[in-house]
């Protein structure tokens, strides 16, 4: 299991449009690298406890990681379209290098490729529409590797069942 300033930070060297890499779309991505190794590998590349509430999987622990290391991180507070605040994270340390394995940078760049072309609108939709959310109820936490688990026997059932 990686830490997880090493998936951040990773994220943060690998992710193509540095203006979209607010405190949201990176706690996001997190989520979503978190959700593809529970389901190619069958556990979380973080030890998050993920929690589902009114914003969908959420948590503090990745931007307490980026503020309480500012010799890696640097935060930067601007505003978005709206003129409302936002707060974009940058690794400082462009020689950091993330101790990551193949298979959970693997996950993180499926994350990546899979939603750096999207708008908000359709990346919070993307976030949406996983299993892990649309399988629990809010407020509750989510064992994304039990819900893998879940996950995966249903599409086999489905598979099953479609060459029948």
């Amino acid at each position: 299991m990686a830490t997880l300033k090493d998936t951040v930070a990773y994220i943060l060297k690998e992710y193509p449009h540095k203006d979209e890499l607010s405190n949201a779309r990176v706690t996001k991505l997190v989520y979503l690298s978190d959700w593809r190794q529970s389901i190619t590998k069958g556990e979380q590349i973080t030890g998050i406890n993920w929690y589902f509430d009114n914003f969908g999987p959420f948590v503090w622990d990745v931007k307490n990681t980026v503020n309480d290391d500012a010799e890696t991180f640097s935060v930067e507070h601007s505003l978005n379209l709206f003129g409302a605040p936002k707060t974009l994270f940058k690794l400082k340390d462009k020689k950091f290098e993330p101790d990551l394995s193949d298979e959970e940078k693997a996950s993180i760049k499926h994350a990546i490729e899979q939603t750096k072309a999207l708008s908000w609108d359709s990346f919070i939709s993307l976030v949406y529409s996983t299993y892990p959310i649309m399988s629990s109820d809010r407020y509750s936490s989510l064992d994304l590797p039990e819900l893998a688990k879940e996950y995966v026997q249903a599409e086999e059932g489905i598979e099953a069942q479609a060459a029948v």
